[in-house]
Protein backbone atom coordinates (compact mmCIF):
# COMPACT_ATOMS: atom_id res chain seq x y z
CA UNK A 1 0.00 0.00 0.00
CA UNK A 2 2.48 2.99 -1.20
CA UNK A 3 2.17 6.41 -3.06
CA UNK A 4 4.48 8.25 -5.09
CA UNK A 5 6.05 11.53 -3.48
CA UNK A 6 7.02 14.77 -4.96
CA UNK A 7 10.62 13.36 -5.73
CA UNK A 8 9.08 10.31 -7.20
CA UNK A 9 10.04 7.93 -4.46
CA UNK A 10 7.32 5.31 -3.03
CA UNK A 11 5.52 6.12 0.17
CA UNK A 12 3.42 3.79 2.40
CA UNK A 13 -0.50 4.72 2.04
CA UNK A 14 -1.40 5.41 5.69
CA UNK A 15 -4.77 7.41 5.82
CA UNK A 16 -7.76 7.80 3.77
CA UNK A 17 -10.68 9.79 4.10
CA UNK A 18 -13.78 7.00 3.49
CA UNK A 19 -16.93 9.36 2.12
CA UNK A 20 -20.07 7.42 2.57
CA UNK A 21 -23.03 9.30 1.10
CA UNK A 22 -26.52 8.28 1.39
CA UNK A 23 -29.77 9.45 0.11
CA UNK A 24 -29.91 11.19 3.72
CA UNK A 25 -26.94 10.70 5.32
CA UNK A 26 -23.29 11.48 5.18
CA UNK A 27 -21.07 8.90 6.99
CA UNK A 28 -17.10 9.58 7.14
CA UNK A 29 -13.81 8.02 8.53
CA UNK A 30 -10.56 8.66 8.32
CA UNK A 31 -8.82 5.26 7.92
CA UNK A 32 -5.05 4.42 9.36
CA UNK A 33 -5.18 1.65 6.27
CA UNK A 34 -2.03 0.42 8.02
CA UNK A 35 -3.21 -0.69 11.18
CA UNK A 36 -7.27 -0.72 9.88
CA UNK A 37 -7.82 1.56 12.47
CA UNK A 38 -9.96 4.93 13.11
CA UNK A 39 -8.47 7.82 13.88
CA UNK A 40 -11.41 10.36 13.38
CA UNK A 41 -15.40 9.55 12.65
CA UNK A 42 -17.88 12.16 11.54
CA UNK A 43 -20.84 10.97 10.78
CA UNK A 44 -24.27 13.70 9.74
CA UNK A 45 -27.93 12.38 9.63
CA UNK A 46 -30.98 13.30 8.53
CA UNK A 47 -29.45 16.22 5.71
CA UNK A 48 -32.34 16.07 3.04
CA UNK A 49 -31.90 19.31 0.88
CA UNK A 50 -28.71 20.43 2.48
CA UNK A 51 -26.37 17.90 1.77
CA UNK A 52 -23.92 19.97 -0.15
CA UNK A 53 -23.96 22.26 2.99
CA UNK A 54 -23.53 19.67 5.71
CA UNK A 55 -20.65 17.85 3.17
CA UNK A 56 -18.52 21.39 3.10
CA UNK A 57 -19.23 21.50 7.29
CA UNK A 58 -17.91 17.64 7.37
CA UNK A 59 -14.70 17.98 5.10
CA UNK A 60 -14.13 21.55 7.09
CA UNK A 61 -13.68 19.04 10.06
CA UNK A 62 -11.31 16.94 8.45
CA UNK A 63 -9.34 20.07 7.26
CA UNK A 64 -8.98 21.69 10.79
CA UNK A 65 -7.57 19.03 12.06
CA UNK A 66 -3.50 18.53 12.66
CA UNK A 67 -1.23 18.54 9.39
CA UNK A 68 -0.31 14.87 11.04
CA UNK A 69 -3.60 13.81 10.51
CA UNK A 70 -4.65 14.99 6.94
CA UNK A 71 -6.13 12.67 4.34
CA UNK A 72 -3.72 11.43 1.88
CA UNK A 73 -6.63 9.76 -0.09
CA UNK A 74 -10.23 10.28 -0.55
CA UNK A 75 -12.53 7.45 -1.67
CA UNK A 76 -16.58 7.80 -1.98
CA UNK A 77 -19.03 5.11 -2.30
CA UNK A 78 -21.27 5.17 -5.23
CA UNK A 79 -24.37 2.47 -5.73
CA UNK A 80 -24.09 2.02 -9.29
CA UNK A 81 -21.25 1.33 -11.35
CA UNK A 82 -22.91 -0.04 -14.37
CA UNK A 83 -21.06 -2.73 -16.51
CA UNK A 84 -17.81 -0.24 -17.02
CA UNK A 85 -16.69 0.31 -12.86
CA UNK A 86 -15.83 -3.20 -11.40
CA UNK A 87 -12.40 -1.75 -9.50
CA UNK A 88 -12.04 1.47 -7.72
CA UNK A 89 -11.62 3.75 -9.91
CA UNK A 90 -9.42 7.55 -9.86
CA UNK A 91 -11.86 9.94 -10.03
CA UNK A 92 -11.61 12.60 -13.14
CA UNK A 93 -14.24 14.73 -14.85
CA UNK A 94 -14.59 11.50 -17.63
CA UNK A 95 -15.14 9.24 -15.09
CA UNK A 96 -17.89 11.45 -12.87
CA UNK A 97 -19.66 11.78 -16.49
CA UNK A 98 -19.72 8.15 -16.76
CA UNK A 99 -20.82 7.66 -13.12
CA UNK A 100 -23.61 10.45 -13.95
CA UNK A 101 -25.24 8.72 -16.51
CA UNK A 102 -25.72 5.85 -14.54
CA UNK A 103 -27.92 8.06 -11.93
CA UNK A 104 -31.53 6.87 -13.47
CA UNK A 105 -30.29 3.18 -12.15
CA UNK A 106 -30.25 4.36 -8.52
CA UNK A 107 -31.79 7.86 -8.27
CA UNK A 108 -31.69 8.26 -4.73
CA UNK A 109 -27.57 7.25 -4.26
CA UNK A 110 -25.80 8.04 -7.01
CA UNK A 111 -26.82 11.81 -7.52
CA UNK A 112 -26.07 12.40 -3.63
CA UNK A 113 -23.04 10.72 -3.89
CA UNK A 114 -21.79 12.81 -7.14
CA UNK A 115 -22.84 15.78 -5.47
CA UNK A 116 -20.24 14.61 -2.15
CA UNK A 117 -17.74 13.88 -4.66
CA UNK A 118 -17.87 17.37 -6.71
CA UNK A 119 -17.30 19.39 -3.11
CA UNK A 120 -15.01 17.18 -1.91
CA UNK A 121 -12.37 17.61 -5.08
CA UNK A 122 -13.42 21.25 -4.59
CA UNK A 123 -12.43 21.00 -1.21
CA UNK A 124 -9.30 18.86 -1.12
CA UNK A 125 -8.02 19.50 -4.74
CA UNK A 126 -4.08 17.89 -4.02
CA UNK A 127 -4.72 13.98 -3.00
CA UNK A 128 -6.25 11.81 -5.13
CA UNK A 129 -10.11 11.21 -5.18
CA UNK A 130 -11.34 7.12 -5.65
CA UNK A 131 -14.82 5.41 -6.37
CA UNK A 132 -15.74 2.00 -4.71
CA UNK A 133 -19.32 0.91 -6.36
CA UNK A 134 -21.63 -1.16 -4.44
CA UNK A 135 -22.15 -3.13 -7.59
CA UNK A 136 -18.91 -4.34 -8.24
CA UNK A 137 -18.68 -7.41 -5.78
CA UNK A 138 -21.44 -8.60 -8.02
CA UNK A 139 -19.74 -8.96 -11.24
CA UNK A 140 -18.93 -12.12 -10.67
CA UNK A 141 -22.62 -13.59 -10.40
CA UNK A 142 -22.91 -15.98 -13.25
CA UNK A 143 -25.44 -15.62 -16.58
CA UNK A 144 -28.09 -17.73 -15.10
CA UNK A 145 -28.03 -15.44 -12.08
CA UNK A 146 -27.61 -11.91 -13.73
CA UNK A 147 -30.07 -12.10 -16.75
CA UNK A 148 -33.48 -12.12 -16.97
CA UNK A 149 -35.97 -13.74 -19.32
CA UNK A 150 -36.23 -11.39 -21.51
CA UNK A 151 -35.83 -11.66 -25.32
CA UNK A 152 -31.85 -11.36 -25.75
CA UNK A 153 -32.46 -8.33 -28.35
CA UNK A 154 -34.42 -6.42 -26.00
CA UNK A 155 -31.27 -7.21 -23.01
CA UNK A 156 -29.17 -5.92 -25.11
CA UNK A 157 -30.62 -2.92 -26.32
CA UNK A 158 -31.41 -1.75 -23.18
CA UNK A 159 -28.61 -2.92 -21.03
CA UNK A 160 -31.31 -4.61 -18.72
CA UNK A 161 -29.38 -6.98 -16.53
CA UNK A 162 -29.16 -7.90 -12.74
CA UNK A 163 -26.11 -5.69 -10.88
CA UNK A 164 -26.95 -6.10 -7.10
CA UNK A 165 -26.01 -3.57 -4.46
CA UNK A 166 -24.55 -3.54 -0.96
CA UNK A 167 -21.26 -5.37 -2.74
CA UNK A 168 -19.13 -3.37 -0.53
CA UNK A 169 -20.94 -4.95 2.79
CA UNK A 170 -21.51 -8.21 1.69
CA UNK A 171 -17.55 -8.92 0.84
CA UNK A 172 -16.61 -7.47 3.91
CA UNK A 173 -18.89 -9.77 5.81
CA UNK A 174 -18.06 -12.48 4.15
CA UNK A 175 -13.99 -11.63 4.89
CA UNK A 176 -15.01 -11.45 8.15
CA UNK A 177 -16.76 -14.82 8.99
CA UNK A 178 -13.92 -16.20 7.48
CA UNK A 179 -11.64 -14.58 9.59
CA UNK A 180 -13.45 -15.71 12.42
CA UNK A 181 -13.49 -19.19 11.38
CA UNK A 182 -9.98 -19.15 10.81
CA UNK A 183 -11.05 -20.37 7.34
CA UNK A 184 -10.06 -19.60 3.94
CA UNK A 185 -12.81 -17.69 2.28
CA UNK A 186 -12.56 -19.82 -0.98
CA UNK A 187 -13.65 -23.23 1.17
CA UNK A 188 -16.60 -21.13 2.87
CA UNK A 189 -20.69 -21.18 1.38
CA UNK A 190 -21.86 -18.15 3.44
CA UNK A 191 -24.89 -16.24 2.87
CA UNK A 192 -24.98 -12.51 3.99
CA UNK A 193 -28.09 -10.86 4.98
CA UNK A 194 -27.82 -6.72 4.93
CA UNK A 195 -30.42 -5.57 6.59
CA UNK A 196 -30.69 -1.68 6.64
CA UNK A 197 -33.47 0.38 5.03
CA UNK A 198 -32.44 -0.64 2.07
CA UNK A 199 -31.88 -4.63 2.71
CA UNK A 200 -30.62 -7.11 0.57
CA UNK A 201 -29.14 -11.29 1.16
CA UNK A 202 -26.13 -12.55 -1.02
CA UNK A 203 -25.14 -15.67 -1.47
CA UNK A 204 -20.90 -16.02 -1.40
CA UNK A 205 -19.41 -19.16 -2.63
CA UNK A 206 -15.68 -19.40 -2.16
CA UNK A 207 -15.42 -16.00 -1.73
CA UNK A 208 -17.52 -14.92 -4.50
CA UNK A 209 -21.23 -13.50 -5.47
CA UNK A 210 -23.04 -15.99 -6.85
CA UNK A 211 -26.51 -14.32 -6.58
CA UNK A 212 -28.23 -12.06 -4.86
CA UNK A 213 -31.98 -10.12 -3.80
CA UNK A 214 -31.24 -7.25 -5.64
CA UNK A 215 -31.75 -6.79 -9.28
CA UNK A 216 -30.99 -4.07 -12.30
CA UNK A 217 -31.81 -1.32 -9.46
CA UNK A 218 -32.19 -1.03 -5.20
CA UNK A 219 -35.57 -1.99 -6.05
CA UNK A 220 -36.04 -5.71 -6.11
CA UNK A 221 -35.78 -8.30 -3.65
CA UNK A 222 -36.44 -7.90 0.10
CA UNK A 223 -39.24 -6.17 2.09
CA UNK A 224 -37.28 -2.51 2.88
CA UNK A 225 -37.73 0.09 4.81
CA UNK A 226 -39.55 2.50 1.90
CA UNK A 227 -39.27 0.32 -0.94
CA UNK A 228 -41.50 -2.75 -2.08
CA UNK A 229 -39.15 -4.96 -2.95
CA UNK A 230 -40.60 -8.10 -5.65
CA UNK A 231 -43.64 -6.85 -7.11
CA UNK A 232 -45.58 -9.02 -9.57
CA UNK A 233 -45.02 -6.71 -12.63
CA UNK A 234 -48.38 -7.07 -13.97
CA UNK A 235 -49.58 -5.05 -10.85
CA UNK A 236 -47.30 -1.81 -12.18
CA UNK A 237 -48.35 -2.06 -15.46
CA UNK A 238 -52.45 -2.47 -14.50
CA UNK A 239 -51.77 1.16 -12.10
CA UNK A 240 -49.85 2.54 -15.04
CA UNK A 241 -51.92 1.24 -17.96
CA UNK A 242 -55.51 2.42 -15.73
CA UNK A 243 -54.28 5.67 -15.54
CA UNK A 244 -53.84 5.36 -11.75
CA UNK A 245 -49.87 6.51 -11.44
CA UNK A 246 -47.32 7.85 -13.96
CA UNK A 247 -44.45 6.64 -14.03
CA UNK A 248 -42.85 9.57 -11.45
CA UNK A 249 -45.87 8.15 -9.42
CA UNK A 250 -44.67 4.91 -9.56
CA UNK A 251 -41.22 5.39 -8.75
CA UNK A 252 -42.28 7.41 -5.63
CA UNK A 253 -44.52 5.06 -4.54
CA UNK A 254 -41.71 1.92 -4.86
CA UNK A 255 -38.80 3.70 -3.50
CA UNK A 256 -40.49 5.98 -0.91
CA UNK A 257 -43.87 4.80 0.15
CA UNK A 258 -43.66 1.63 -0.01
CA UNK A 259 -42.07 -1.52 2.19
CA UNK A 260 -42.17 -1.45 6.11
CA UNK A 261 -43.46 2.32 5.91
CA UNK A 262 -46.41 1.29 3.36
CA UNK A 263 -47.40 -1.92 5.75
CA UNK A 264 -46.47 -0.59 9.25
CA UNK A 265 -46.25 3.63 8.41
CA UNK A 266 -42.94 4.19 9.70
CA UNK A 267 -39.63 2.50 8.40
CA UNK A 268 -38.37 1.86 12.22
CA UNK A 269 -38.27 -1.49 12.73
CA UNK A 270 -37.74 -0.47 16.33
CA UNK A 271 -41.03 1.39 16.77
CA UNK A 272 -42.77 -1.62 14.43
CA UNK A 273 -41.68 -3.73 17.21
CA UNK A 274 -42.75 -2.38 19.80
CA UNK A 275 -46.28 -1.58 17.98
CA UNK A 276 -46.24 -5.05 17.11
CA UNK A 277 -46.29 -6.25 20.93
CA UNK A 278 -48.47 -4.27 22.11
CA UNK A 279 -51.34 -6.19 19.45
CA UNK A 280 -50.94 -4.09 16.32
CA UNK A 281 -51.70 -5.89 13.29
CA UNK A 282 -50.37 -4.17 10.55
CA UNK A 283 -46.99 -3.89 12.34
CA UNK A 284 -47.73 -7.51 13.27
CA UNK A 285 -47.70 -8.15 9.16
CA UNK A 286 -45.16 -5.93 8.52
CA UNK A 287 -42.71 -8.12 10.90
CA UNK A 288 -43.85 -11.29 9.53
CA UNK A 289 -43.85 -10.37 6.06
CA UNK A 290 -40.51 -8.92 6.21
CA UNK A 291 -38.77 -11.85 7.86
CA UNK A 292 -41.04 -13.89 5.86
CA UNK A 293 -38.79 -12.64 2.55
CA UNK A 294 -35.35 -13.16 3.75
CA UNK A 295 -35.96 -16.53 4.95
CA UNK A 296 -37.22 -17.42 1.35
CA UNK A 297 -34.44 -15.92 0.25
CA UNK A 298 -31.80 -17.99 2.32
CA UNK A 299 -33.26 -21.26 1.92
CA UNK A 300 -33.18 -20.11 -2.14
CA UNK A 301 -29.50 -19.69 -1.52
CA UNK A 302 -28.37 -22.29 0.48
CA UNK A 303 -30.31 -24.80 -2.61
CA UNK A 304 -28.69 -22.43 -5.02
CA UNK A 305 -25.15 -23.67 -3.24
CA UNK A 306 -25.93 -26.90 -2.43
CA UNK A 307 -25.63 -26.00 1.30
CA UNK A 308 -24.34 -23.22 3.91
CA UNK A 309 -21.77 -22.85 6.52
CA UNK A 310 -22.68 -19.56 8.01
CA UNK A 311 -25.79 -17.17 7.45
CA UNK A 312 -24.75 -13.58 8.78
CA UNK A 313 -27.02 -10.92 9.86
CA UNK A 314 -25.37 -7.30 9.26
CA UNK A 315 -26.72 -3.14 9.19
CA UNK A 316 -28.46 -1.50 11.26
CA UNK A 317 -31.41 -3.99 11.73
CA UNK A 318 -29.10 -7.25 11.09
CA UNK A 319 -26.49 -5.57 14.01
CA UNK A 320 -29.13 -4.48 16.65
CA UNK A 321 -32.69 -6.45 16.26
CA UNK A 322 -32.64 -9.81 18.41
CA UNK A 323 -35.99 -10.11 17.56
CA UNK A 324 -35.41 -10.26 13.50
CA UNK A 325 -32.66 -12.43 13.89
CA UNK A 326 -34.05 -14.73 15.79
CA UNK A 327 -37.41 -15.06 13.57
CA UNK A 328 -35.08 -15.41 10.54
CA UNK A 329 -33.53 -18.43 11.82
CA UNK A 330 -35.97 -20.24 13.01
CA UNK A 331 -37.40 -22.91 10.83
CA UNK A 332 -34.19 -23.46 9.45
CA UNK A 333 -33.64 -27.17 11.31
CA UNK A 334 -34.08 -28.79 8.28
CA UNK A 335 -30.65 -27.00 7.29
CA UNK A 336 -28.62 -28.12 10.27
CA UNK A 337 -29.50 -24.48 12.16
CA UNK A 338 -29.84 -24.68 15.46
CA UNK A 339 -30.03 -21.10 17.35
CA UNK A 340 -28.27 -20.16 20.80
CA UNK A 341 -31.75 -18.04 22.10
CA UNK A 342 -29.78 -16.38 25.09
CA UNK A 343 -26.98 -15.72 22.97
CA UNK A 344 -28.57 -13.63 20.61
CA UNK A 345 -30.96 -12.19 22.79
CA UNK A 346 -27.89 -10.82 24.58
CA UNK A 347 -25.58 -9.91 21.60
CA UNK A 348 -24.10 -6.65 21.21
CA UNK A 349 -21.39 -5.52 18.47
CA UNK A 350 -18.82 -2.85 19.21
CA UNK A 351 -15.57 -1.40 17.59
CA UNK A 352 -13.51 -3.90 19.89
CA UNK A 353 -16.12 -6.50 19.15
CA UNK A 354 -17.20 -6.95 15.19
CA UNK A 355 -18.51 -10.07 14.57
CA UNK A 356 -19.91 -12.63 17.10
CA UNK A 357 -21.81 -16.20 16.92
CA UNK A 358 -25.20 -16.81 18.28
CA UNK A 359 -25.88 -20.80 16.82
CA UNK A 360 -25.97 -22.89 19.45
CA UNK A 361 -22.50 -25.65 19.89
CA UNK A 362 -24.24 -28.82 18.01
CA UNK A 363 -25.41 -26.10 15.15
CA UNK A 364 -24.32 -27.56 11.70
CA UNK A 365 -24.49 -23.70 10.09
CA UNK A 366 -22.70 -21.09 12.32
CA UNK A 367 -25.14 -17.91 12.78
CA UNK A 368 -23.49 -14.39 13.18
CA UNK A 369 -24.11 -10.91 13.44
CA UNK A 370 -21.28 -9.04 11.75
CA UNK A 371 -20.77 -5.17 12.27
CA UNK A 372 -21.07 -2.96 8.71
CA UNK A 373 -18.04 -1.34 8.41
CA UNK A 374 -18.25 -0.10 4.71
CA UNK A 375 -15.79 2.89 5.32
CA UNK A 376 -12.90 0.22 6.19
CA UNK A 377 -13.54 -1.80 3.03
CA UNK A 378 -13.09 1.35 0.79
CA UNK A 379 -9.99 2.77 2.44
CA UNK A 380 -8.37 -0.73 2.21
CA UNK A 381 -9.43 -0.72 -1.64
CA UNK A 382 -8.03 2.53 -2.35
CA UNK A 383 -4.70 1.99 -0.36
CA UNK A 384 -4.63 -0.81 -2.68
CA UNK A 385 -5.43 0.49 -5.54
CA UNK A 386 -2.71 3.17 -5.38
CA UNK A 387 -0.18 0.51 -3.75
CA UNK A 388 -0.82 -1.01 -7.28
CA UNK A 389 -0.75 2.10 -9.43
CA UNK A 390 2.66 2.94 -7.28
CA UNK A 391 4.37 -0.57 -8.09
CA UNK A 392 3.29 -0.23 -11.54
CA UNK A 393 4.57 3.11 -11.85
Amino acid sequence: MYKRGPEGGIFPVMRVLALNCGSSSVKSALIDTARGRRLQEIHVEQVGADLPAAVDELLARYRELDASLAPEAVVHRVVHGGEKFREPTRLDDSVLAEIEQLNHLAPLHNPPALAAIHRARAAMPDVPHFAVFDTAFHATLPDFAREYALPGDVRKRFGIRRFGFHGINHAHVAHSVAAYLRADVKALRIISCHLGNGASVTAIDGGRSVDTSMGMTPLEGLVMGTRAGDVDPGVLLQLRREGHLDADELDDLLNKRSGLKGLAGTNDMRDIDRRANAGDEDCMLAIAMYVHRIRKYIGAYAAGMGGVDAIAFTAGIGEHSAMVRRRCSERLEFMGVVLDVPGNDHLKLSSDRPIATFSAAESKVRLFAVRADEELSMALATAAALGDVSARS
